[in-house]
């Protein structure tokens, strides 16, 4: 079997990475600094650095007008998307936290972008169950709770329209999917991992992109 070129992400690597990848503008590098020091028991709970460039990219890519993002947290991944959005795109984006996503309300308003993102606070299956059941989502961010991943894979893959892509992030989990003996949130990686690996309804590649992304597009 392959292993690729081999070549390990050092940290001077990964630096050399960030430096030759879009930087972050002032509002989006506050809101990470911030969480940061604010949250840093939480912290890990924000997607990589790298990950919200890659976002708007893949925004801008299928030009996107109506996202919907699983997993808010303070908001970075949900501010790139929506800086990427056309004026009058939409972002709904789904939590449970008023805490958390009080950093990212603050984000928003200061960027510039809150009219073209709605946070709705509650179970993220309730909030997905209750959208319209036609195919409307052009791009979808999954990073929630990993044990609903498969229920909240369930309720996007029909929403989505022909050609609209779904990012999910920590589908490696930290390696834990490799475990033949994983338990918990782990294994509900491992299973969601061999859903979208098995569903026809979509075409799908898993990237070695921080925690592991896979992009999948409807078919």
């Amino acid at each position: 079997m392959s292993k690729g070129n081999g070549t390990p992400l050092t940290d001077e690597l990964y630096a050399y990475m960030l430096a030759h990848t879009p930087p972050l503008d002032a509002v989006q590098r506050d809101l990470v600094d911030t969480t940061y020091r604010q949250l840093p028991g939480n912290a890990s709970m924000q997607s990589a650095e790298e990950q919200g460039p890659l976002l708007a990219f893949l925004v801008r890519l299928i030009r996107a007008r109506h996202i919907v993002e699983v997993g808010t947290f303070t908001g970075f991944s949900a501010l790139a998307m929506a800086q990427a959005l056309p004026a009058d795109g939409r972002l709904i984006t789904c939590d449970v936290s008023e805490e958390w996503t009080a950093y990212a309300r603050r984000a928003w308003a200061e960027a510039g972008v809150a009219d073209r993102v709605e946070l709705r606070i509650g179970p993220a299956l309730d909030t997905l169950r209750a959208m319209p059941a036609e195919p409307h989502i052009d791009f979808a961010y999954l990073d929630a709770d990993k044990v609903n991943y498969v229920p909240y894979w369930e309720e996007l893959v029909p929403r989505m329209r022909q050609g609209g892509v779904i990012a999910t992030d920590n589908v490696f989990y930290g390696g834990g999917v490799t475990d033949q003996d994983a338990t918990g949130a782990a294994a509900a990686i491992k299973e969601f991992n061999d859903r979208v690996r098995g569903d026809e309804r979509m075409e799908s590649v898993m990237l070695p992109v921080a925690d592991g992304v896979t992009l999948s597009r409807k078919r």
